[in-house]
């Protein structure tokens, strides 16, 4: 009979990260049968998990989803006012996964949901270096002084600076630029350019690490393979 690492285990049954896993054994959250597990734990293929008091089902396999977010949709499970929930827009057998690198409710473009934390994981901490691609635009022309101070120098916000690189779309255009960035702190973009004076009137993400939007319709999502 085979054994696995209990924190590979939950990171694979419950789609978080080896991390998460850790902390919720340490937490003292987790028994293995009707004994509190340890850090370093292994299971075995017969043996039932508890999380929470709660029996972890068993899954065969990780499902990769990527879809292009309309606008209008939030990335959350719970409709926010009237506004639906991406998941409005997904079949109910993938209800179960979550957003990477989510898009707020008033930008579209590529997003991936998964069931595979360590994966999650990789595509959103800045040490994995997984590159971003937006095409936004602004409601007036970005000032050269400002282009430079974003790219050159980075802007302060309040959770530290944030250091964008800017392209123009256009050459005669100075509303529409391509954003490429490396982060993906909460709405960054739009306080980077809202802390020099401008609003962001449109965002959407083209490319997010190996996926991209132009493959598909707003709406649209297919099965992938990560790579």
């Amino acid at each position: 009979m085979s054994s696995t690492r209990l924190n590979k285990f939950l990171a694979f049954e419950l789609g978080i990260s080896r991390r998460e896993a850790d902390d919720l054994i340490a937490k003292k959250s987790v028994r293995i049968g009707e004994t509190l597990a340890e850090l370093g734990s292994r299971v075995e293929d017969d043996q039932e998990i508890f999380v929470e008091g709660k029996l972890v089902k068993r899954r065969d396999s990780y499902t990769y989803l990527a879809f292009h977010k309309p606008v209008g949709y939030v990335c959350s499970r719970k409709q926010q006012g009237d506004a639906e929930t991406i998941y409005a827009l997904l079949p109910e057998k993938y209800h179960e996964l979550k957003p990477v690198g989510r898009l707020d409710k008033d930008s579209s473009g590529i997003l991936l949901l998964t069931n595979d934390g360590d994966l999650a994981h990789q595509m959103t901490h800045p040490s994995f270096h997984k590159q971003k691609t937006y095409e936004i635009c602004l409601d007036k022309p970005l000032e050269p002084l400002h282009q430079q101070m974003i790219s050159d120098y980075g802007v302060q916000l309040d959770d530290g600076p944030s250091k964008l690189i800017l392209e123009r779309l256009n050459d005669s255009d100075r509303l529409r630029w391509r954003v490429l960035m490396h982060e993906g702190r909460n709405r960054q973009i739009r306080r980077t350019f809202a802390a020099l004076g401008y609003t962001v009137t449109e965002l959407h993400r083209t490319i997010f690490g190996p996926y991209r939007s132009d493959n598909l319709a707003p709406g649209e999502f297919e099965l992938v393979t990560p790579s």
